[in-house]
């Protein structure tokens, strides 16, 4: 006895098989572009947070040796301090709006330390306060490098994530849109100005 095997009628069953292969896989392929996405933006946002955190170290040395100069200077090392707590935090939270705020004030506070220095020419002329003055501006390159290259990760992952058909896979899997490293204040967009 020979039994017939109909090809015609397995062929939409294959044809269907296919389709379900070639929708799962795209969907575990954009899945694994999110996660990697995601992965991006996290080490960017940490090689900000080294930077910001080298110069939030720096700061005190920079304050300590600019304080016998300028004792009338309060105010400079009090947002010095304010710079700093709210960084603190920020980091701690992962909350990058907040250390963007905090990276702000800091960055208003240092030029203000800077108009000082130039008020007091010993203190420009000493040698700890320029070696300090020289590792801050190399840090201040780091820290626009870094979140140039964070700001870019955000836009990738959050065109993915606004992009049909990969919405589908974000939404499913609540990827969410990142938050881009912005200043807030529009005197404090340009890099701290270290001159000697």
């Amino acid at each position: 006895m020979i039994i017939a095997f109909n090809f015609v009628a397995w062929i939409p069953i294959g044809i269907v098989v296919l389709l379900v292969f070639i929708i799962v896989g795209w969907v575990i392929k954009t899945y694994n572009l999110f996660v990697g996405l995601r992965n991006k933006v996290r080490n960017n946002w940490s090689q900000i947070d080294i930077q910001l955190k080298r110069r939030f170290d720096l700061i005190p040395n920079l304050v300590e040796t600019a304080k016998g100069y300028a004792k009338h200077e309060k105010d400079i090392f009090t947002a010095f301090a304010e710079a700093r707590t709210m960084y603190h935090q920020a980091s701690e939270s992962n909350n990058v709006e907040l250390a963007a705020k905090a990276e702000s004030g800091l960055s208003g506070a240092l030029t203000r330390l800077l108009a000082v220095s130039e008020q007091y020419p010993e203190l420009k002329a000493n040698t700890n306060f320029q070696k300090l003055m020289g590792e801050l501006s190399d840090t201040e390159d780091k820290i626009t490098y870094a979140r140039q290259f964070y700001n870019d990760s955000v836009m990738r992952i959050n065109n993915q994530v606004e992009m049909f058909p990969s919405t589908i896979v974000a939404s499913m899997f609540h990827f969410k849109q990142e938050a881009f490293f912005e200043i807030t204040h529009e005197a404090h967009r340009e890099n701290v100005k270290v001159q000697f």
